[in-house]
């Protein structure tokens, strides 16, 4: 155990990557598809964001072994991502496109366009015990 919360320490914004989702295109409109050889991980948990106000932001938080892949469904959004020395900003607008967030990886979701739809897919339910929600105590978990 203690080989895998150090790989997961020793995570990068390099370790970050965009999947392509598969499409179907005929004159009837697009068709993405989401199938177990889609992620990297079985899915246990989906949610969603909406309606968020433009100058609002959201997450602010990183998770000791949570995976997601963050997808925008509708409109767009940025993602600030920092693994304790580096930082990246991704702006996530095509829908046949998700973000590949991996543990020990800080966010903050922010710049929600009108009408934003941003689906979440998680590897594991709810489990406050795997947040940091402090940037603070994420240095820390990563040995900064």
């Amino acid at each position: 155990m203690e080989n895998f919360n150090r790989k997961l320490m020793n995570t990068t914004i390099d370790d970050i990557s965009i999947i392509e989702i598969p499409r179907v295109h005929d004159e009837r409109g697009l068709l993405a598809v989401i199938e177990k050889t889609t992620i990297p991980f079985k899915i246990e948990r989906v949610y969603y964001l909406y309606d968020v106000p433009s100058d609002a932001f959201r997450g602010g938080h990183a998770h000791k072994e949570l995976y997601q892949l963050i997808i925008p469904l509708s409109g767009s959004f940025d993602v600030l991502l920092k693994d304790g020395e580096n930082s990246k900003t991704i702006n996530l607008n095509k829908p046949h496109k998700g973000l590949l967030v991996v543990p020990g990886i800080w966010r903050e979701i922010d710049n929600f366009s009108s009408g934003c739809v941003c689906l979440v897919l998680a590897s594991s339910e709810y489990d406050e015990l795997d947040y940091i929600r402090d940037f603070n105590d994420f240095l820390s978990f990563k040995e900064f």
